[in-house]
């Protein structure tokens, strides 16, 4: 076998001395050992992070904590106010009814249709359906033929449809 030549292998040499040098240009500059100096800072560097972190942890528990609290107290006031208005209010529309039923069957009839037939249909069939039966008849005979059909339509309605919602009901 013959023997490479000095050429060849000098050739080979300054090949791989090449690579090296190629290698250790594009390794980062920083792979120097690092001083005590640059490992406390780098440490103190890492726990301030770490310390920021947890305080964007607390603050962001904390804004969803008073957010649910802030929900949860809207719900509570909104459930209160119908809590209020809703048993009392209606008692009190109740009552105000049987009031004005009382009034118009203490008026004269012919009296009563004329202001009576001025009224919302739904405040009429809701008097009407608390005066006695007398005190109704002889309000609706005073009245326009219009106006009384058209309250005696909404109360044939309105029986109608207490008389579905309940069929088992006796009248």
């Amino acid at each position: 076998m013959a023997r490479p030549s000095l050429l060849l292998m000098m050739a080979g040499a300054a090949a791989l001395t090449v690579v090296a040098n190629a290698a250790a240009l594009t390794a980062p500059q920083d792979a120097q050992p690092k001083t005590r100096l640059g490992n406390s800072i780098e440490k103190d560097l890492k726990a301030n992070d770490a310390a920021a972190a947890r305080r964007n942890r607390g603050l962001d528990l904390r804004e969803q904590a008073a957010k649910a609290a802030e929900a949860r107290l809207q719900a509570e006031l909104e459930a209160r106010q119908k809590e209020a208005a809703g048993p009392a209010g209606a008692e009190a529309a109740e009552a105000q009814f049987d009031g004005l039923a009382r009034i118009y069957q203490a008026m004269k009839p012919a009296k009563a249709a004329v202001v009576f037939e001025q009224l919302d249909m739904e405040v009429q069939m809701k008097v009407a359906q608390r005066m006695r039966d007398r005190s109704t008849a002889m309000i609706l005979a005073a009245m326009s033929p219009k106006g009384a059909a058209a309250l005696s339509m909404a109360l044939a309605r309105k029986s109608a449809k207490a008389g579905a919602a309940a069929p088992g009901k006796a009248r």
